[in-house]
């Protein structure tokens, strides 16, 4: 087996021979080049949603819980309002037609 010095200065002549030159860095920089290209991902603020970004709010969790129920609600809600103009309107015809019947009457009484 022969013996290869690297780091060892040897004083003897006969193991000097069988030192081994200083090893020069092999040139990384276009590895490294390559690498870093690779790694630069490409602009993406077009897909990016800013608000998916920001923190959530303490109570979030209870308005996704409740968000079902007020559904149901704001649907009865509605059906009462239609319900409440349809009688006002009712209210108003009604109005209407006694107005007009009493404008009629008077309009008979003065020919």
């Amino acid at each position: 087996r022969e013996i290869k010095l690297r780091n060892y200065d040897p004083e003897d002549e006969e193991l000097k021979k069988r030192k081994l030159p200083p090893a020069k860095p092999a040139s990384v920089e276009d590895t490294v080049k390559e690498q870093l290209e690779a790694a630069k991902p490409e602009p993406i603020i077009d897909e990016v949603d800013l608000a998916n970004l920001a923190p959530r709010k303490p109570d979030w969790d209870l308005k996704r819980d409740v968000a079902k129920k007020l559904e149901k609600l704001e649907k009865r809600t509605q059906r009462a309002i239609a319900e409440l103009i349809r009688e006002r309107l009712k209210g108003q015809e009604e109005e209407l037609a006694s107005a007009v019947g009493s404008a009629k009457q008077e309009g008979s009484d003065s020919e």
